[in-house]
């Protein structure tokens, strides 16, 4: 069948490639699974639902979920069947946040997953006139149950009325409303048509390894934030199937669980994978020692489509029997590839986890265009680690004078809801999207350089892209989250969350006694010279103009709860900068 909405994609799976696990989801301790028949059947139902509520084309529903979890795709699906517009919301979401986007988008129903969340949303309930009610996948005293939509469509006498509906839904008309999590000012309703996300899936399928057809993907990135939301439709498109992780901290426990083929992740998530196994390598002692470092400098610049001759080919056979065996086990065992997205991803950790066996495809794109622009492939020609791979066959990609990186195609969104200023501001006049994002094209490949909006100049009037160097100092396994700062000022500094942990750990390895606080760790004298020497190793390889003059730690982790991160792990770099103005002063020495 031709794809060309959303909820093709499983009709399409329903009529062609059915599975048993279609959706998976721990409940209670046991993995639950909804086959393709079943996950067809209750989203039909919640559909049929939505029509006895009085929902009509064009109305909007919102989706917030602590966890990705099936009741999420059923409600996805069933919203989009009657022609309405959903609208998935991030759970940290503050209560303000939460009554700016129901009241700007309109929202009738939102659908929450518990308690906590209901009562988050409850409290603005007042204030936001459209919202007709609060429902919640879990069961609640006192509070409606979303099973309550789908008992409303019980009789399968009235499927008739959602097919009617199904078949006036078009291509173009608008599917969901996604509001971005943003790293300043108010979120923005990027608008995205069914054509725009469908058009993505159909042509980011040509990128997927065959081999991933028909097996099985492990997701935990939220299902709101487009890069999940449109592989879960690709996954469905594929014949995969989806199991949802318990928790990002679970996570290790669920790969070896679920064995997965495929998974998606973010580059904070790679550098914490490489941390603990650096950490267990490298405290491993003697022998084991040994031949960890001697397997990690083996594959520190390995490319899979460049021969290194014969010699190092029988020395990487011995490394991947004796040492990265034991990684590929801790991620399940059959992981063909990871896809990561979200913000640049290392290069020397790209080399070492291929050569490790196990590969990871480093992607671009944003909410507005659906959201992949780029990704690479398991082809020659097709990849290039500290590289985005090729735009997609039917994207057209541009730079412009300043480097901006400019595209066009069929999943850029229409624009920002209520916001005609900002839809203005966000395309050239000949139509081409602005990215914000700076890049070069090299041998056919796109390369990410900065964020445009991110760069700025110091007072002697040099630039600085603070991205290229955070990307290159987090490569530190002492450095966990890094700022660069230094807008206007005579050189460029940096605010460091260290890893605490490791540098507890190397201090007991140096015999010195590990302080009881975190205030107390980052005073001690043997972590400021570690940290020092760190800064003037990365230093090595930057213009004099980017080198790190000076640094301050700090005691306390940056966390999205404590809005410093982003749902996806980037800087929230006006957040960062206000909670430390004392630091940022320090730095440059003001009163």
């Amino acid at each position: 069948m031709e794809i060309k909405r959303l909820f093709d994609f499983l009709q399409n799976q329903f009529e062609n490639n059915p599975r048993e696990d279609s959706l998976v989801t721990k409940v209670n301790g046991v993995w639950v699974k909804t086959s393709t028949q079943e996950y067809y059947g209750k989203a039909n139902a919640f559909s049929r639902g939505l029509l006895q509520l009085g929902i009509k084309p064009e109305d909007k529903i919102a989706i917030v979920t602590s966890n990705n979890r099936t009741e999420w795709n059923i409600c996805d699906i069933g919203i989009q069947q009657v022609g309405a517009i959903s609208v998935p919301l991030y759970p940290t979401l503050s209560e303000s946040d939460f009554e700016f986007i129901l009241n700007d988008a309109e929202c009738k129903f939102i659908f929450v997953s518990d308690k906590e969340l209901y009562h988050t949303v409850n409290s603005v309930k007042s204030k936001v006139p459209s919202l007709v009610g609060i429902y919640s996948f879990e069961e609640i005293p006192g509070v409606p149950n979303y099973n309550e939509i789908k008992d409303l469509g019980e009789d399968i006498s009235t499927q008739h009325e959602v097919d009617s509906i199904k078949k006036l839904v078009k291509p173009s008309d608008i599917a969901t409303i996604i509001y971005t999590s943003g790293t300043t000012g108010r979120p923005k309703g990027v608008l995205l048509t069914h054509e725009n996300i469908v058009s993505d899936v159909i042509m980011s399928k040509e990128r997927v390894p065959e081999v991933l057809a028909n097996g099985i993907a492990l997701s935990f990135l939220p299902i709101n934030h487009v890069f999940e939301r449109m592989l879960i439709y690709l996954y469905q498109y594929m014949g995969i199937g989806i199991w949802y992780a318990e928790s990002i901290d679970k996570l290790g426990e669920n790969m070896k669980e679920v064995k997965p083929h495929v998974m998606t992740v973010v580059p904070r998530l790679v550098e914490k994978v490489y941390d603990k196994i650096y950490n267990t390598g490298a405290s491993a002692g003697g022998l084991k020692t040994k031949i960890f470092m001697w397997a990690l400098n083996l594959v520190e610049d390995y490319n899979p489509y460049e021969s290194k001759g014969f010699l190092f080919d029988i020395q990487h056979s011995v490394a991947k029997k004796l040492v990265f065996s034991k990684w590929k086990e801790g991620v399940g065992g059959n992981l063909v590839c990871m896809v990561s997205g979200s913000a640049p991803l290392a290069p020397r950790l790209n080399h070492i986890f291929w050569g490790a066996g196990i590969p990871i495809l480093e992607g671009y794109g944003l909410t507005e265009t659906s959201p992949v622009i780029s990704v690479n492939a398991m082809k020659k020609g097709m990849f290039g680690i500290g590289t985005v791979g090729a735009p997609l066959n039917g994207v057209e990609v541009k730079i412009a004078e300043d480097g901006e990186i400019l595209v066009k195609g069929p999943n850029i969104t229409q624009g920002y809801y209520n916001d005609p200023e900002k839809t203005a501001e966000a395309f050239t006049p000949d139509g081409y999207f602005r990215t914000g994002d700076i890049g070069v094209i090299e041998k056919g490949l796109l390369k990410i350089t900065d964020r445009k909006k991110e760069m700025f100049k110091t007072s002697g009037g040099k630039y600085i892209a603070p991205q290229i160097i955070e990307n290159k100092f987090k490569q530190s396994r002492f450095i966990e989250q890094i700022m660069v700062v230094g807008e206007g000022e005579k050189m460029p500094c940096v605010i460091i969350q260290p890893n605490f942990q490791t540098l507890k750990d190397y201090l007991k390895i140096k015999n010195i006694a590990v302080p009881l606080t975190n205030e107390e760790l980052i005073e001690n004298s043997a972590i400021v010279d570690l940290i020092q020497r760190e800064i003037e190793k990365m230093n090595q390889g930057l213009g004099h103009w980017e080198q790190i003059k000076k640094f301050e730690l700090t005691p306390e982790e940056w966390t999205i709860d404590e809005g410093l991160l982003t749902p996806t792990l980037k800087l929230k770099r006006k957040n960062v900068l206000a909670k430390y103005q004392d630091l940022y002063k320090k730095l440059y020495n003001k009163a």
